[in-house]
């Protein structure tokens, strides 16, 4: 399994493609593919068959995936992107941002 440094529900910043410079929170990590779902960004939409939740049918819009490498962590001080390092403190393994230094 695949080890990456942003987590589901940590604030991201899109850093390529389409989107570059939005903002959202992780919804979902696909480890098996490097890609992960943020919200409001590389909006898709899709085509759905009417069904017993949607009996109606039509177009919904939703999040699509991007690759992880296009996305950055944000620094929870400065709300900049920055690089994620490890470090221990209390004998307990934290995530800290490069920038500022503080604990994620």
């Amino acid at each position: 399994m695949k080890k990456f440094k942003i987590k589901t529900g940590d604030q991201v910043m899109v850093m390529s493609g389409k989107d570059r410079g939005k903002k959202g929170k992780i919804l979902k990590i696909l480890r098996d593919k490097d890609r992960v779902i943020v919200e409001g960004v590389n909006i898709v939409k899709k085509r759905i068959k009417p069904s017993a939740e949607n009996p109606q049918g039509g177009i919904i819009e939703k999040e699509a995936s991007i690759h992880v490498s296009n996305v950055m962590l944000v620094d929870p001080k400065t709300g900049e992107p920055t690089r994620v390092g490890y470090r221990f403190e209390d004998g307990k393994k934290v995530r800290y941002a490069k920038n500022s230094g503080q604990q994620i």
